[in-house]
């Protein structure tokens, strides 16, 4: 198959050209194509497929059932490669629940799906990391509810099998009442708050542990300012860590919470409008290493209740590229080819890939991306319900 007349976008920057696809590999890149089947993509995007770090099944829990929705949605919005994370029910934390999920993997026919392992048991505890590395997870996840000596053990097997640690930076002791950030708003709706410092003390721990290991960090879902520049000074003095902020963080704020709208109560929890356009600054900066939709579905069991008793998260997955497109490159923002080394070349490194770039010899993992087109959304676990968002993922029949 021949994709031509589209607009070929990836971390090197945009090109007119065709592009040949033969046995799911692309063959040829060049103009003027056209002995064989030709796919006329005029007016279009052939972009990378997306990769996705930090997505969650329907209410976290593990099942063939919840993984194949998630597989089949995720395609929809471009993105072809997601990561679980691990502290599901059940947590993916030994052989037995590792192998009852890679059963699941096997007849996905939309993104590519694969697992971390959760570090810590419920008991707090070490999980069997070694072994779960070996049998295939392709990260060791924490929480900073781990202690020092048990953080200091997680990164000495992160350190002994070259992996990158990827790590949600919260305390325990902070966490554990608040439900939303602690500022002007939950002071308003009577709420607990959640402390940005939570965060920020162990990001500053963490960089200290890979500094000394000389292991790989990737902070999970970073909602500070103040920790993205921590974490940034660190890559100035050679530590090697990295931050990945979720979309919503830079869309939106702690005001979407008025009125309980439990669908903002996100974890981390939004940030102040302040700290918001700090972020995007941020961005703009090229401060943040990834981007994600922190996808987290829920049922209306669990969501349509009382703000305190709901769960958290918010669904974004089946629109994520055309949400990207709206909101960070239509608008100037960052450029499409930085929207793919945020969503597309810097997660794959986090797991040991190289993606991001459409060039010969490599797999056809591809999506068409029609921008002339909108949408509205129309879904009230969406943060962007009834907003337009311009943009369509096609499916590239053939490949």
């Amino acid at each position: 198959m021949i994709i031509q007349n589209a607009i070929v976008c990836d971390v090197s920057g945009e090109r007119k050209v065709d592009v040949r696809v033969e046995n799911g590999v692309i063959t040829e890149i060049a103009t003027h194509l056209n002995d064989g089947k030709v796919l006329d993509a005029k007016g279009f995007y052939l972009l990378p497929s997306l990769v996705d770090t930090n997505i969650r099944l329907q209410d976290s829990t593990l099942n063939a059932k919840n993984i194949k929705t998630i597989s089949d949605e995720a395609i929809l919005g471009g993105i072809g490669h997601i990561i679980l994370n691990p502290d599901s029910t059940p947590a993916i934390d030994n052989e037995i629940v590792l192998e009852y999920a890679q059963n699941a993997l096997g007849d996905l026919k939309g993104a590519k799906v694969d697992l971390m392992l959760n570090s810590l048991k419920e008991d707090a505890t070490l999980s069997d990391i070694a072994i779960l590395l070996k049998k295939g997870v392709v990260a060791p996840f924490m929480s900073t509810i781990a202690k020092n000596d048990t953080a200091i053990k997680i990164a000495e097997y992160a350190k002994m099998n070259k992996v990158t640690l990827f790590c949600k930076a919260e305390d325990n002791s902070l966490i554990s009442s608040g439900v939303m950030l602690d500022g002007d708003i939950s002071s308003q709706l009577g709420l607990a708050g959640i402390p940005d410092l939570s965060e920020v003390l162990h990001v500053s721990r963490m960089i200290e542990i890979a500094r000394h290991f000389k292991i790989k960090i990737l902070f999970k879902s970073i909602a500070s300012p103040r920790s993205i520049s921590l974490i940034n000074k660190a890559k100035k003095d050679g530590v090697e860590v990295t931050c990945e902020v979720s979309v919503h963080h830079l869309l939106k704020s702690d005001q979407e919470c008025i009125d309980f709208n439990t669908t903002a109560k996100l974890d981390p929890p939004l940030a102040t409008h302040s700290d918001m356009l700090l972020l995007i600054d941020a961005l703009k900066n090229s401060q943040i290493d990834c981007l994600t939709t922190l996808h987290q579905p829920s049922s209306p069991l669990n969501k349509e209740v009382a703000f305190y008793d709901a769960a958290y998260g918010c669904e974004a997955i089946s629109v994520a590229l055309p949400l990207y497109f709206t909101k960070l490159v239509s608008n100037g923002i960052i450029s499409f080819s930085k929207l793919i080394e945020l969503c597309v070349s810097n997660p794959a490194k986090s797991i040991g890939l190289e993606k991001g770039r459409i060039d010969t010899g490599q797999k056809a993992e591809l999506v068409l991306f029609n921008p002339n087109t909108t949408q509205i959304i129309n879904n009230v676990q969406s943060l962007y319900n009834g907003e337009i968002l311009h943009g369509e993922v096609s499916t590239i029949k053939g490949l």
